[in-house]
This record gives structure tokens, sequence and C-alpha cells, in this order.
């Protein structure tokens, strides 16, 4: 058994050992250590040795940790180092690219969004571009996050792109300079509403400067205009480092208010996270908005407003995900990830929504397990359910048809076929003749959808028919077929308002990039239309931070 191998399992083993360190009447956990790697490591050795078949013997090491660490959560992991992007975009706010998103539509690898300033930016490499091959590799069969991985690398190289435009016959190609692309978490700021008095931040991350980003965003605000209000965009927001939620925490509300507390099994990993700073945006109306996509350090955000009476949260019950976890090196560029604790918000409850077993029977507490906690003001919330907004709203329902037209991304591929033909966007909103346009483009494209009712009608319809040769019932099948095939079309206007909505937005994604994107779909976001009008009504505002009587 090499001695890399041994090194690697053995680091982390005493990881997990160093965890107990302390505890007496686990006195004898490393001799359990001990005798536990011995047995592991000779029974190793004679598989890779002497099984039947050859073994590699990196892969067999690498089952053995994972099925190991499968026992715990599913956040506590072995990652490459070496290979972890997301991991140096977190904890350093930049990575060495050409500053592209990428993505899937139907069974093509296209650019979602060139960031603006960057190479692939300055080259004029364009929205709904279909990526052919990134250093001569084809992207037939690649992953979006295998080609990020290729275009990722040190600042100074470069990378080749062949790419499909819609409208040239001839692919394009590009030689691309990587550099260091700074991320950033606030994915856009704008002042929004009626007088264009309130603040709207949305925030894609918990990355490094993501405190510092709403501090510049809202002072921008601040410049411009007597704020009235203020809304903090979590949807989808997956979380990220507890100490830039803590520091967010502190744009709203005093220094030295409990924001977050964490609990471990080792002494070293309870802390009391506090604010700091003074506030910058206090004593004013401030809303997030939430869904079931805002987890860990979104929820220690949500969570802390809540409970400090600080925001009204609007949305939806947030994912709840209260775990907390440490990076731990291991050697040949391998970390442990490992989770230590879980946080609690400044009323003492937990947010985590799943208890991990070891046993393998993760489970979520019945309501009657639940306990009820009082934030500053006195109203109650609940533990163990993430965080629950005081104002829940639902998502709009999608039909049948508007998922089958964003499925096979016809939205997309007809703005870059508008894209082809204009410079310029002059339309505010989607003309009858387009409209018509994106009809005659589906005819083209063969476009079929089934309804659930149709679905249910065609299994009804098969097992009818090869019963009977009854040609009165056929007949009166076909006049079904005929119907529904009707009210399918029928469909196209009755959900007319939702499709124009869904397809201006892409093509104003083509002409004016994200941001323009994101300011239009603010007109139409219910969840945002309806934080605007809680803040201009103060009453309804407070009532709902305060305790009912």
């Amino acid at each position: 058994m090499s001695n890399k191998i041994k090194y690697r399992f053995l680091a982390v083993l005493i990881g997990v050992g160093v965890l107990v360190a302390g505890f007496t009447r686990y006195s004898d956990v490393y001799f359990k250590i001990k005798k536990n790697f011995a047995i592991f490591s000779e029974a190793y050795e004679q598989v890779v040795l002497r099984y039947v078949d050859r073994v590699e013997p990196d892969k067999l090491l690498d089952t053995a940790l994972s099925a190991m660490l499968d026992s715990l959560d599913p956040y506590t992991m072995i990652i490459d180092q070496s290979k972890s992007q997301k991991l140096d975009v977190m904890t350093s706010g930049r990575y060495g690219g050409v500053g592209l998103e990428v993505g899937v539509k139907g069974d093509k690898i296209v650019v979602i969004a060139p960031i603006e300033g960057y190479s692939a930016h300055r080259q004029g490499i364009k929205p709904g571009d279909v990526i052919v091959s990134v250093n001569e590799i084809s992207t037939d069969k690649l992953k979006p996050e295998e080609i990020q991985n290729i275009m990722r690398g040190d600042p100074g190289s470069s990378v080749t792109m062949t790419i499909k435009r819609y409208g040239l016959e001839e692919p394009l190609s590009f030689e691309l300079k990587r550099e260091y692309v700074e991320v950033h978490n606030v994915a856009y700021a704008g002042l929004i509403g009626p007088d264009q008095a309130m603040g709207y931040l949305l925030l894609n991350r918990f990355s490094k400067n993501t405190a510092s980003e709403v501090r510049e965003a809202i002072r921008s605000f601040q410049s411009q205009k007597e704020l009235e209000g203020l809304i903090l965009d979590l949807r989808n927001n997956p979380g990220g480092l507890l100490g830039e939620a803590v520091k967010t925490v502190d744009k709203f509300i005093k220094p030295g208010i409990k924001v977050v507390e964490t609990k471990g099994r080792v002494k070293e990993q309870n802390h009391v996270y506090r604010s700091e700073e003074p506030a910058i945006y206090k004593n004013l109306p401030l809303v997030v908005l939430q869904n079931g996509g805002s987890a860990s350090a979104s929820e220690v955000v949500a969570g802390a407003l809540q409970d400090l009476d600080r925001a009204v949260i609007i949305g939806q019950q947030s994912f709840g995900k209260g775990l907390v976890q440490v990076v731990r090196p291991l050697p040949y560029d391998m970390a442990l990830k490992m989770t230590t604790s879980k946080y609690y918000t400044p009323s003492g409850r937990s947010i985590q929504s799943i208890t991990y077993t070891h046993q393998d029977t993760n489970y979520t507490k019945p309501d009657s397990a639940k306990k009820a906690f009082k934030t500053r003001a006195g109203r109650t919330v609940y533990d163990s359910e993430g965080i629950i907004p005081d104002v829940q709203l639902d998502d709009k329902q999608q039909s049948r048809l508007e998922v089958a037209l964003q499925q096979n991304s016809h939205y997309f591929f007809f703005a870059n076929q508008y894209a082809s033909k204009y410079d310029t966007l002059s339309m505010s909103r989607v003309s009858d003749s387009l409209y018509q346009a994106f009809r005659e483009y589906l005819d083209g494209k063969d476009f079929q959808f089934k309804t659930r009712t149709e679905k249910e009608y065609q299994e009804f319809r098969e097992q009818f028919v090869s019963d009977t040769s009854d040609n009165p019932a056929r007949s009166a099948l076909q006049k079904l077929d005929r119907q529904i095939e009707l009210q399918k079309q029928q469909m196209f206007q009755q959900h007319r308002s939702s499709i124009e909505e869904d397809l201006y937005l892409e093509l104003v994604t083509r002409f004016q990039g994200k941001n323009g994107r994101i300011r239009e779909a603010i007109r139409t976001d219910h969840f945002v239309q309806n934080a605007i009008q809680l803040l201009e009504d103060p009453d309804r505002y407070h009532s709902i931070l305060s305790v009912k009587q």
C-alpha cells in the first residue's frame, strides 16, 4: 500500500479524532482509531494486491472515503482543492477565466451571458451563441461545468473557442485571454417603485466582499434619493460565508447585537457573532424576499432580521440548512469539508429542517416536536423548519404550454433569430406582429405539447380503440381529437400575456444584457410588487412586526 494513500486516509481519521479530543468519556478513541486503521489498512492492501481483477488504488480509496462520509450528512465530503473552482470564488471573490456564463438549451451548450468588461465580452461573444468547441475539444458530450473548468486557468494564458451564431453560415473562432474575473455578489441594484424611492438589491451569494457590495449599493441609493424603503432579494441564494452574512446584517442594526450563534460538539466551534459596524440603513422599512432556494447564510440573514423585528420576510419557506462546515486541508491538495456545528438565530432557534443520523434514518421533525421561540417584540417563531415568511406568497403557476416552450428553449432560439436581423429592440412590449411571428416560428419547428387531460385521454383512447371496431365510436373519438387540438390552440390566447412576458425578457437579454432583463422582470415580478405595496403602506408594515393582541 503506497505511503501517499496511507497518509491521505490517516489524515482523514486523525482529523475526525481531533474533534473528540478533550472528552474524557472517549478516552479510548485514539486506541479505536489506531485499531480500525490497522484493520482497514491491511484489508485495503490485500484487495489492491490480490483481488481477482486489477483494482485501481485511488478509486478504491475514494469509494471507502465516500462510504464513510455518506453515513454523516450530505455536506461533509472530500474535495480536491486544486479543482475546486467554487471554493476559490467563495473565499477570494475572483477566479481566472474569460468572463462567460454557459448553460444548456435544448441539446446545445450555449452562452447565457458574457460578463461585461472581460475578454469574452470585449471580443463580441453574445448571449445565444452556440459553443461548438473549447480548446479544440468538442462540446457534444461535455457538461456546462466541464466547459467552465476548461475556460478557467491562470491569468495571462489563452483559451480558444469556436461558436455558431444564428444567421451566419460559418462558425466563428476566438482566442480569449484569461484574466482575474471579479465575482459580484450583488447581481443587481436599482431604485424602483412609483417614485423611484425604494432600493432593490438582488443578492446571489455570500462570498468575499458581499457586505462591502451591499454597503456600496445602499450608499449609492442614498446619494440619489431619500429612501422610503429597501428590498433585499435572497431568492435562490444558496448561502456561502457565515462572516459575510453577519456583516450584511450589520448594515441594518446597531453594534453589539447578537446575529447568530454556532454550537458544536467541540468547544472551539461555539461562537456568538455580533454586529460590529454602525448601521448605514437604520430605522427605515426593510423587506427580505426568500423562497425554497434560500439556504444557509441566506437563512442566517433572514432569521436574524426576523428575530430582531427589523424586516418583514416575504415569500416562501426557506430551505432549512442550519449546518456549518469548515474545510480541513489534507495532503496532496485534498481537503475535508466537514460539518462541525449548527447555527442558531438570535431567539435561540435552529433552522435546520432535517436531522441526519448514523443509521440512514434522516427525518424531519413533526409539528408537535417543534419548539416556539419569541422575537424581540414577542412574536412567535418556530425552529426546525427553515425561516417561515411573515407574508407567504406562491409562485405563479405555469401552464403545460408555458413549461413546454421553456423546456424546448423556444424563447431562447427565437430571440437569437430576432437579434440576427435587428440591431436594437425598439418596442417596450411584444407587438401583435411579433407574437404572430413567434407562432409561425413554432409551426416551423413542429412544436408539440400535451396537456394533463390529453395524456390521460390518450391512454384511454389507445385501450378503447384496441377493444372495439365500432365505427361510430371511432368517429366520436376523432371529434374529441379535434376538440382537444382546438383547446390547445386556444391556450395560446388564454396564456398569451405570460408568453409575451417571457418572450420579451429573452429579447431584452439580447440587447440590454442581464441587467436589462432583471430591470424589466421587476415590473411583473409579483414578489417584488407585493414588497413595494407593503412598503407603501406603513400601517400594515408595522402591524406585521408587532405582537397581535
